[in-house]
């Protein structure tokens, strides 16, 4: 069964001057604002889509490694990771960089250093990176 996740902005304003609000809509969780300056400057306590990208990206990077290790019959016993995500006005998202360490009893370096190439290739986060994207768009 296929899940779907929502989340909606909504700007005020031009693009350098103006303003937005992201709610995530599906959890409830929590309503962010966002603005030119806090995602090609950095603003604190301001988070930016790039942040936003890089949590799911670290999040689902964590989770498919975690399955391909346990699949395998050498569960983590944690794995944390890190994706710095950046971001260049005028070009764009550049890349996602993944920093991960784990704990995995009984795998070699090289073992671990494949389980965790194979999660970056197939998270569906990183395939998502180049999905088709859909649109309904209307004038209100």
């Amino acid at each position: 069964m296929a899940l779907t996740s929502e989340s909606t902005t909504i700007w005020r304003g031009t693009l350098f001057e103006g303003s937005g609000d992201v709610n995530l809509d599906s959890s409830g969780l929590a309503t962010f604002q966002v603005t030119w300056e806090g995602r090609s400057e950095g603003v604190a306590n301001m988070t930016n889509p790039e942040e936003l990208l890089a949590a799911a990206h670290s999040s689902c990077f964590s989770m498919a490694l975690s399955l391909a290790l346990a699949q395998a019959g050498n569960p983590a016993e944690s794995i944390q990771t890190t994706a710095a995500v950046t971001f260049e006005a005028g070009k764009g998202v550049l890349g996602s960089h993944l920093l991960v360490s784990a704990r995995v009893p009984g795998i070699t370096e090289a073992e671990f250093e494949a389980f965790a190439d194979d999660a970056k290739d197939n998270c569906p986060i990183s395939k998502a990176l180049a999905i088709p994207i859909t649109i309904e768009a209307e004038l209100a």
